[in-house]
């Protein structure tokens, strides 16, 4: 049976959304990608509402098993943070309504899963996206492009390392590919210790 994830890249003027199937054979399948927009100039309680809207929407047409949100990171742009959590929020809140299971993956995490390069460009990350997902061309903006590369990453995810792992190398899955690697790596530098580790 197929996983349908829906991958959310958070962002009060471009929120992207990407909705992907993947089969049993872990092949990736583009099947929706959105980006929902707001103008600058509107009062930041209408752009929360319309974006809140939108991902209603868009969770209630395609009915995912699980969804996929950008872990938000401090910025030098306080402004800009702000608006990705409250974004974040929104679709975590979206998410949670419908028990739908959520997962946030750090940026370097999506890039290693995708490119196998935790430090990846927007660049790299659309290209491969494109490949992945067997697309003439890169999905545009750069925001529909991430949200597919979330859900991808999602989707491909299992004890931290691609799914694909299990089978890499060896019957037991303990070889994993430099992509893998890298995917462990980015997920591993990212973890908050236990407390008394």
């Amino acid at each position: 049976m197929a996983l349908r994830v829906l991958g959310i890249d958070p962002g009060l003027t471009r929120c992207g959304v990407g909705v992907i199937e993947v089969s049993t054979t872990r092949v990736p399948t583009l099947v929706s990608v959105h980006t929902l927009r707001t103008a600058a100039d509107l009062p930041l309680e209408r752009r929360l509402l319309a974006i809140a809207r939108g991902l209603e929407a868009l969770i209630d047409e395609f009915r995912p098993d699980a969804i996929a949100i950008e872990r938000v990171f401090a910025q030098n742009n306080v402004r800009t943070v702000m608006g990705t959590a409250q974004v974040s929020g929104l679709a975590l809140r979206a998410a949670a309504e419908r028990d739908i299971p959520v997962a946030l993956h750090t940026p370097s995490e999506v890039k290693a899963a995708v490119t196998g390069y935790g430090s990846a460009d927007k660049a790299q990350v659309g290209q491969m996206v494109a490949r992945l997902l067997r697309l003439d061309e890169v999905p545009k903006p750069a925001d529909a492009a991430d949200a597919l590369a979330l859900a991808i990453c999602h989707a491909w995810r299992r004890d931290g390392v691609p799914a694909a792992a299990t089978s890499a190398g060896s019957a037991s899955g303990t070889r994993l590919t430099p992509a893998q690697r890298a995917w462990r790596d980015a997920e591993k530098s990212v973890r908050t210790p236990r407390l008394g580790g």
